[in-house]
């Protein structure tokens, strides 16, 4: 039997739910209704287009084959008929009627409905400041502010931006300005890290220098108190200083749009997002809701999670589309994946953070591997920096981040691990899995099975480590204590540190330690350093044989520290 769907939004999960459903039901009516006069395209790709890699917007508006999916393409192509400038007033469950406004004309109309979709997205978190109404103050809402973004920045006026927020809208748009348009950019951060919640502090401190050797400056742990200027925007106030700017980006995060539903009586969680089952039902089985505005389960905690990613948006719009058609799609939830560019460098990651980790009660430990991407001997290789994060004793996987100039080699690892998240995989599974091997694509040996390795040792006490943050803190006190940093590569790369630390910095490399056992200097503490961590912790076991337990390996090495910023 033919039934009329109407769906209220169309950027992402709204033109996929009304295009999988009448593709189902082709002899059913699907009403889509927008505020904007700009319809489902890729919002995602916004910095990229201020930044120039995206030379026209309509590009993220079109499909692969250069239509662009306008109110004029649903119509003929897909039979959906499309309402732009019109807002969703009112939900009348009872009547299953919404009504509607016309923004240009004012005019208003109610459109009857078999079933619903809530497909309203999230708004940019908007913090309450003097001067944010001024000339020049933006936030990435949509494709139409971009494209008011761009147009400000060609005048050529803009000379100094501030982008408030470190988040991967921020850090995106912080690389857009400053890669083609040269613009001084500074990133104000209220946190004392960038990225965060989604990396840990060891992950974001290595992301950071990344930034900063392209010229982005940071400032952490830092609070907006204003914006100044006239007319237009000429400065940015914080707690601890004044900065010049000609543009501000405000960039602090998303919240749900679900105004609408909460005024209709539909469930609302405690974040703000609409509650929906597997089936992306509401509290009203006649209303479906998906995308950046609902709250689905995180499959790593097993709680509530909110995660406003795109192309969850598209997977939660197939199976709402299924189902309005009478299927029995499920969207079980989800890990948390994420990947953002920068620069030249891809930073990418699952599941959950050391941090998060341990704020979610885990009793979680993590480790890092750095290895080349590909077989050592196959040229133009490079360096991937993974971390680990594992629940302590039992060895669970909690989540994977890493960080490579290698973006693809990258993602494809920790979505190897993403799949598995949702099934609990241990270090084992990790040590274990099997991965497709050719010298131009890995080694024979994979960084993600080495990470499992790693963090086998680390469980079972044989590996003995700390990662950058304690290193820092041993290093900077160790004319306080009792303390040896024993570098175990060979003597051609330690000299420098040899000659600057006499005192502190020793060298015996790994392949030679076991005929210089009398060269091996005693202390109370001894830090085991190589390039990786790899040959120092051959080193720990070698010095374990004869009654020296009193090492610690540092975890990724000299590479890792180098990346980190450390400067010994």
């Amino acid at each position: 039997m033919a039934k009329q769907v109407v769906v209220i939004g169309a950027v992402a999960l709204g033109p996929k739910a009304a295009c999988r459903f009448k593709r189902l039901e082709p002899e059913s009516s699907v009403i889509m209704i927008d505020e904007s006069r700009i319809i489902s395209y890729g919002g995602c790709g916004i910095p990229y287009y201020i930044s120039g890699d995206v030379s026209d917007a309509r590009e993220l508006q079109s499909t692969t084959f250069h239509m662009v999916r306008d109110a004029r393409f649903f119509e003929q192509v897909k039979g959906v008929h499309v309402l732009t400038r019109t807002r969703a007033l009112e939900i009348d469950r009872a009547a299953r009627q919404v009504l509607i406004k016309d923004l240009e004309s004012g005019k208003e109309d109610r459109l009857n409905y078999d079933k619903l979709v809530l497909a309203t997205g999230s708004s940019p978190r908007k913090i309450s400041l003097p001067g944010s109404n001024l000339e020049n103050v933006f936030t990435v809402s949509g494709l139409e502010e971009a494209v008011k973004i761009k147009d400000s920045i060609s005048r050529g006026s803009i000379n100094r931006a501030v982008v408030i927020g470190a988040g991967f809208i921020g850090l995106e748009m912080a690389e857009a300005l400053i890669d083609l348009w040269g613009i001084d950019t500074t990133v104000v951060e209220i946190a004392p890290q960038i990225l965060p919640g989604f990396t840990s502090m060891a992950m974001s401190r290595m992301a950071k220098k990344v930034m900063e050797d392209n010229g982005v400056r940071f400032l952490l742990n830092e609070k907006v108190l204003e914006l100044a200027g006239e007319n237009s925007v000429s400065g940015v106030v914080t707690d601890k200083r004044e900065l010049e700017a000609d543009l501000v980006v405000m960039a602090v995060g998303v919240q749900p749009n679900s105004e609408l539903a909460r005024q209709a009586g539909l469930k609302i969680s405690n974040q703000g997002a609409i509650i929906v089952d597997e089936y992306m039902r509401t509290s009203d089985p006649d209303i479906y809701a998906g995308g950046d505005c609902v709250e689905i389960a995180n499959l790593v905690t097993g709680k509530a999670g909110y995660f406003p990613l795109g192309s969850m948006a598209n997977r939660q719009g197939r199976v709402i589309g299924t189902n309005l058609a009478g299927g029995q799609d499920v969207f079980p939830g989800a890990v948390g994946s994420f990947a953002v560019k920068l620069f030249d460098h891809g930073v990418v990651g699952t599941g959950l953070s050391l941090e998060k980790a341990r704020e979610e009660g885990y009793d979680a430990l993590s480790t890092f591997v750095v290895q080349f991407d590909k077989s050592h001997f196959y040229p133009d290789n490079d360096l991937i920096y993974l971390e680990l994060v594992f629940e302590n004793n039992t060895g669970r996987i909690l989540g994977l981040q890493g960080i490579s100039t290698n973006k693809d080699g990258l993602k494809g690892r920790v979505d190897a691990v993403a799949v598995l998240l949702p099934h609990q995989p241990t270090t084992k599974d990790i040590s274990n899995l099997e991965l497709a091997y050719s010298p131009p694509f890995s080694s024979a040996m994979d960084a993600l099975n080495n990470l499992g390795h790693t963090a086998e040792n680390v469980l079972q006490g044989r590996n003995k480590e700390i990662g950058p943050e304690d290193f820092v803190r041993l290093w900077e006190t160790r004319d306080q204590q009792d303390i040896i940093f024993l570098d175990c590569r060979d003597l051609e790369n330690a000299a420098e540190y040899l000659q600057k630390y006499p005192d502190k910095w020793r060298n015996v490399s790994n392949e030679s330690m076991s005929s210089n056992l009398d060269k091996v200097p005693r202390a109370e503490t001894i830090v085991l350093v190589c390039n990786t961590g790899g040959r120092s912790y051959e080193s720990q076991l070698r010095l374990r044989k004869i009654g020296i337990d009193n090492t610690l390996n540092v975890s990724g090495g000299m590479k890792l520290l180098k990346k980190w910023g450390l400067d010994i």
